[in-house]
Parts: C-alpha cells; sequence; structure tokens
C-alpha cells in the first residue's frame, strides 16, 4: 500500500475529484473566500482555478500530502496564486488562535482521521465571526443507500485514500461550536448515489 499510497494515489484523487459536477460545486463556494483564507486539506490544488485574488489577503494550503502539495505548487504558479503551504493535518494546524477570516473544506472531511479534532481547530483559528465554507459528501438521507454506504464504507475506505461515504457532515460541524447559517444539498448528477449525496453551505463562529 505504500507505493500505491505515494505514486497512484494522488493521481487518482486529482481525478476523481476534478470532475465536472464536483468543479460546478467548487465553483459554489471558492470564490466567496476573503481576507485571510485557510484551504483545509489543498491536495492538488483543485480549488486554485476558483480563488477570487482580489478579494485574498494571503492563502494559506494545507495538506498532510507532499505528492499532493508539489501538484499544487504547479497549479498555484499556472494561476498566479501565491500560497503558504502547511504540509501537515489538520489535527493540529499550526497557526495562532482566531487568525484566519475564512476557511474553505471542499471533499475533505470525509479523509481526516479526526474529524472531531480538525474541527476543533478549525475552530480555534477562525476569528470571531469568521466562515468556514464548506462542500462535502456524506451520509445520504435515502435509508436504501445510507445502507449500501455503510456496506461498502470499509473497502472503499482502504482504496480511497481513508475516505469515508457515511460521515454526517452538519453534524460534525454543529458539534464544532460553528453555526450552519446556510446550507443545501442534493445528488450530484453523473455520480453513483453512494458516493455523490452533496452538502454545501457556510458556518459561522
Amino acid at each position: 500500500m505504500g507505493l500505491y499510497n505515494k505514486y497512484i494515489l494522488p493521481k487518482i484523487i486529482n481525478c476523481a475529484c476534478g470532475s465536472k459536477p464536483i468543479n460546478y460545486q467548487r465553483d459554489k463556494i471558492v470564490p466567496y473566500a476573503q481576507g485571510v483564507v485557510l484551504d483545509i486539506g489543498i491536495g492538488s490544488g483543485l480549488n486554485i482555478p476558483f480563488y477570487n485574488k482580489s478579494n485574498i489577503n494571503h492563502l494559506y494550503g494545507l495538506d498532510p500530502s507532499s505528492e499532493l502539495i508539489e501538484i499544487a505548487k504547479r497549479v498555484a504558479k499556472i494561476h498566479e496564486l501565491e500560497i503558504e503551504f502547511l504540509e501537515c493535518g489538520a489535527e493540529s494546524i499550526p497557526l495562532a488562535d482566531n487568525s484566519i477570516d475564512t476557511i474553505v473544506i471542499t471533499y475533505t472531511m470525509c479523509t481526516i482521521p479526526d474529524i472531531s479534532l480538525s474541527n476543533a481547530e478549525m475552530f480555534r483559528v477562525l476569528k470571531p465571526n469568521g466562515k468556514l465554507l464548506f462542500c462535502e459528501h456524506g451520509i445520504a438521507p435515502d435509508e436504501s443507500v445510507a445502507k449500501w454506504q455503510k456496506i461498502i464504507n470499509p473497502v472503499w475506505n482502504k482504496i480511497a485514500g481513508g475516505c469515508n461515504l457515511n460521515r454526517d457532515i452538519p453534524r460534525l460541524i454543529k458539534s464544532s461550536g460553528l453555526k450552519i447559517s446556510e446550507i443545501e444539498e442534493m445528488y450530484l448528477p453523473s455520480t453513483p448515489k453512494f458516493a455523490g449525496y452533496n452538502y454545501w453551505g457556510v458556518a459561522e463562529k
């Protein structure tokens, strides 16, 4: 699994998370980031083309994968976007309390090993009245789909870099202390239902 995780998985993730329906979702939230911004799970930089550079004072890109960060650096150069990369997990964010205006997190909460700790860290670094812009896939509302998510998840988790199909995204965000002010949800088109139930919106401190 070492070679798979190092050389093959980053390419698979980049391809799967860069599909047309997913990029359409990114465009719904990423352009609204402003001020000092932290992109949690920046990965290969799939959010980079959607940032409104005129609204950003400083952009941090956090990810534990050095392989994905190297890809993101090339994408940032192409789009002439200056990013300070943080190679680490979201469970321990190396930034000061109340230092971030906007956190952007897209298709990442499914993968973070200790999601409760990472959400507490996001709450810590957000300024008072700071915003979390989120776009995530998770547990489906239909019982039959949710049942299949539960069955498939153990295998999916192993082959998809720790991704979980059935996390309750709204509950996880609220449990961090953040208040969800806007949320929408639906099945993404052209995407298998077990992996395609999407939540997106805004949460505030």
